[in-house]
């Protein structure tokens, strides 16, 4: 389902092994700096340990605390609210809408006027662009600009999928990727955190380096973090990112092929872009499943899968009806649920060859 990363055992070992012994950074400064480039200069970045440390320090940089509420997509991987209880504030979720499944901004705002009410103005935001498609990011950026709140753009999915021509990751105040092992590339474990400029960029820094003090002994007035991206990942991540658009190509090419494979089969739609104003990267494809029309289920087709030794998943399960976040707040009606309960995921590596979407397409017929 997810991809072989696009380098021998052997490079990876010797990536890995140069970087360890070493305190250079050079390499974390060239990742750094190609990101930059990737996002024309317009952004500063710092590269880190995963994409969930990269929300952890937006939330820091934005002033969230002890006691603070946070507004969280529903519909997300649990990575985008963890972090949230890391600073005991309290998350408040929010439906989907049916056409990006993202962050519905009816709901949105109707939560922001509802806890502007009850006297806890949320202090952030943060969206989802869900398996790489992009959100409505106009009308998200439009209510956070006028209720003057934080807005946090978890792009960990996304790298590679644009809106209006724009790269995700740059309409936040802060911005995220994730370069994980089941990522459009990675680094082996990694993330990016977005900033506007170069304070940002620093605070960051030092937030993600133990919070050290300028001193010539080892000093700490504040508590920090280990979350700075090691050399040798950043060493594999600065060849990765070349590969960038030959893999977000490969992804849409697999989301034309399920496309045109559905396109017969009443009952099953294939997630695909609403207008040409957005364009996913297609990280994941998934499809829908209307078992009234097909007289099979999501989960009657992933077993059938399964029996031919291919792996496909539901669905994130949305957040609401986690056990550990249930008692936190919900805006919103059933898209979400709605979703988990008939969406599942196909394979969708990079790596993806005719003869392997052959066979994925013939298990299916099966149960056709």
């Amino acid at each position: 389902m997810y991809d072989r990363i696009d380098l021998s055992s052997s490079e990876i070992f010797l990536k890995l092994s140069s970087g360890i012994l070493t305190n250079n950074k050079k390499p974390i400064l060239k990742f750094e700096e190609k990101i930059e480039t990737y996002l024309e200069n317009k952004k500063k970045v710092v590269a880190l340990n995963s994409g969930t440390s990269a929300i952890h320090l937006a939330l820091i940089l934005s002033g969230v605390k002890k006691g603070d509420e946070v507004i969280c997509q529903s519909f997300t991987y649990v990575a985008s609210a963890n972090p949230i209880i890391y600073q005991n504030a309290t998350p408040v979720f929010i439906d989907s809408e049916k056409e990006t499944w993202n962050i519905c901004p009816k709901y949105l705002e109707l939560a922001i006027k509802d806890r502007i009410l009850k006297g806890k103005k949320p202090k952030a935001i943060i969206f989802v662009h869900l398996y790489g498609m992009p959100s409505k990011i106009d009308e998200i950026v439009k209510i956070a600009n006028k209720y003057q709140i934080v807005l946090i753009e978890d792009a960990a999915e996304a790298l590679g999928a644009e809106y209006k021509g724009r790269k995700c990751g740059t309409f936040g105040d802060f911005g995220i990727f994730s370069f994980n092992n089941n990522k459009i590339i990675s680094t082996l474990g990694g993330g990016i955190l977005i900033c506007k400029n170069v304070k940002e960029k620093q605070r960051a820094i030092f937030l993600a380096t133990q919070s050290r003090d300028t001193s010539v002994h080892y000093q700490h007035s504040i508590v920090g973090y280990n979350y700075r991206m090691s050399t040798g990942l950043a060493k594999i991540g600065i060849d990765q990112i070349d590969l960038l658009e030959k893999h977000v190509t490969a992804r849409r090419s697999n989301n034309q092929l399920y496309q045109f494979f559905f396109n017969r089969i009443e009952g099953i739609s294939v997630f695909k872009e609403l207008n040409d104003v957005f364009f996913s990267n297609h990280w994941l494809s998934c499809i829908l499943i209307d078992e009234n029309i097909t007289g099979f289920s999501r989960e009657d087709l992933r077993l059938q899968l399964e029996k031919d030794n291919i792996e496909s998943r539901p669905l994130w399960k949305p957040l609401h009806l986690q056990p550990v976040f249930m008692k936190y707040s919900y805006y919103g009606n059933s898209v979400c649920d709605n979703l988990f309960n008939i969406g599942l995921c196909l394979p969708s590596s990079s790596n993806l060859t005719k003869n392997d979407f052959l066979r994925i397409t013939n298990s299916i017929k099966k149960i056709l």
